[in-house]
């Protein structure tokens, strides 16, 4: 179905950037009964509601004329929970209206707030921007809210989440009562009903899914391994795949710098994206994906709302979301606007039931199977080596290129030599794949066996003590980690000055010793070992104390 009719600017501008026809937002967004009305709408992440809402602001800015009047007051407003969001929809606006002369202004959090003063005074058509900043500009009387014709309130859910709600009722109250109000939302909760009633005068509910079911392009995949193969298995994701782009989620700050850090050690152009990081930061981080001087992203959930980066192909979980809601949210990233995409989950096997959990209620079907071998990526490796080899020879050498060629041969040069060392120039700059415990290994447990009241365990030891602030709320969880075992499988913890020592069930003894002679990426400063003849030594008898301090013996008196 084509577009509607439309001012002749729009339509050069969507035909420019590839629409051929509208999704299925835009569509019911375009339809005659929509005219004029305020609107709720529903629609799932990476179905094109920004240029949804900006082709729907056309009548408010545009009526039947083919350009835009100039600039002054702004005549629509577009309100986003994040800074990043905002910037992007700014950007979706910039170039859908840049043929009928549109001005868009970004007012966010974290850029400098006289330079966005100065371009308001200098006149806007929409202006797009976070709920505080926005306040903060109205209450300075920089942002002239009497010539607004229509608000768009964009993933209204999360803005009430985030706590903005006041903020969102001081905009939408400052607004003319007859200007027109369009809120979007990934979900349409009570909250969202009972703000669309104080400031939407009957709105039509548009609820648009996509065709074919719940993120019908993207491929889900969850991924068993042993929960110290949890950052290994990324490398191994992230090398196997073909995609342009990829980004990993991480559930916290430190853990998206501790990976991004170690993913760029191991050979990878990876950037971050966390709250900590300020809005330049942010920004150069963005910019470098989109321009391909990085191929990775490690981000935390706030900080990747509504990013959308071109050629993303894959979204991996490093560690599991919390809610089905976030896990829809991360995997939304990829498979945008027709393309495919894959969403992998990594799941330790003590996570299995959570990872289904999480399938089951957001609707999705996964297909299980071990992370991808080392082997499996030499042999990919070994195609596209081929493959990048080949289409070297195809181009015509240049003269200096080739002499050098005819000097090596005329040498005595072996061509086969020649060709390996082609491939060796080639394969040096690809991360090397890691070795992985199997899948079958990771999935099994060794077998449990009851243990004996007042048997002994098995003593192990590790090199941080009280001098190194060893705590025992995050000892205990360390060492089921490291060691691959459940909290009751680990028994008394004695932490000393420079070491802590403690008691394995001889249950799984041998499974503890294995699993901690596999480098640790997290914590490698941090050694365990087993105490000689896994046995403590006695403790120490307590020095005899009277008063204060110890009396001295007879004999020194």
């Amino acid at each position: 179905m084509p577009f509607p009719a439309m001012p002749e600017a729009l339509l050069r501008a969507l035909t420019e950037r590839g629409y051929a026809e509208p999704t299925a937002v835009q569509a019911a967004v375009l339809e005659a009964e929509t005219e004029g009305r305020d609107l709720l709408v529903s629609a799932q992440t990476g179905s094109g509601k920004t240029v949804a809402f900006g082709l729907a602001l056309a009548p408010g800015l545009m009526g039947e004329t083919e350009r835009l009047p100039a600039p002054g007051a702004p005549l629509a407003l577009v309100v986003a929970p994040t800074r990043e969001l905002a910037l992007q929809v700014r950007a979706e606006l910039s170039w859908l209206y840049a043929s009928a002369g549109g001005r868009v202004v970004s007012c966010v959090g974290g850029m400098d707030p006289m330079a966005e003063r100065r371009a308001l005074a200098q006149g806007a058509h929409i202006v797009v921007g976070t709920p505080g900043r926005l306040c903060d500009h109205l209450n300075r009387g920089n942002l002239r809210p009497e010539a607004l014709r229509t608000v768009v309130l964009d993933e209204a859910d999360e803005m009430l989440d985030l706590g903005f709600r006041e903020e969102l009722e001081m905009i939408l109250g400052a607004a003319p009562e007859d200007r027109r109000t369009l809120l979007f939302s990934a979900t349409v909760s009570p909250e969202i009903e009972r703000l669309a009633g104080s400031f939407q005068t009957d709105a039509l509910r548009l609820s648009v899914k996509a065709e074919g079911g719940q993120h019908r392009d993207i491929a889900y995949k969850a991924v068993l391994v042993a929960p110290q193969d949890a950052e290994r298995a990324v490398v191994n994701l992230l090398r196997l795949s073909d995609s342009p782009r990829a980004i990993v989620f991480c559930s916290t700050r430190a853990s998206v710098t501790r990976l991004q850090s170690n993913l760029a050690e191991r050979g990878f152009s990876a950037v971050a994206l966390s709250g900590e990081l300020s809005q330049a930061e942010r920004s150069r981080a963005l910019q470098a994906l989109r321009d391909g001087r990085a191929q990775v992203c490690v981000a935390t959930d706030v900080a990747a709302r509504g990013i959308d980066l071109p050629d993303l192909g894959l979204v991996i979980h490093a560690e599991l979301p919390k809610e089905p809601e976030t896990m829809l949210h991360r995997s939304g990233r990829t498979g945008r606007a027709g393309r495919k995409g894959i969403s992998v989950l990594i799941v330790p096997p003590n996570r299995r039931r959570t990872a289904e959990r999480l399938l089951m209620a957001a609707r999705v079907q996964a297909e299980w199977g071990p992370a991808p071998a080392a082997e499996a990526i030499r042999e990919k490796d070994a195609e596209r080596l081929s493959t990048q080899a080949l289409a070297l020879l195809a181009d015509e050498p240049a003269a200096e290129d080739l002499s050098v060629a005819e000097a090596l041969l005329a040498a005595g040069a072996d061509p086969k030599a020649l060709a390996a060392a082609l491939v060796k120039v080639l394969r040096a700059p690809l991360p090397a794949p890691e070795e992985l415990t199997p899948a079958e290994d990771a999935a099994r447990r060794p077998p449990r066996e009851p243990r004996a009241p007042g048997a002994e365990g098995i003593w192990f030891r590790m090199n941080v003590g009280r001098d190194g602030r060893a705590d025992p709320r995050w000892v205990l969880p360390f060492l089921c980690r490291r060691g691959d075992v459940q909290r009751s499988e680990i028994g008394r913890i004695r932490i000393l000055g420079r070491e802590t020592q403690f008691e394995v069930s001889p249950a799984v003894a041998n499974h503890f010793a294995s699993a901690i002679r596999r480098p640790d990426a997290e914590e490698p400063h941090i050694r365990l070992e087993p105490l000689a003849g896994g046995v403590a030594p006695a403790p120490r008898p307590p020095r005899p104390y009277y008063g204060d301090r110890p009396r001295r013996a007879e004999s020194r008196r």
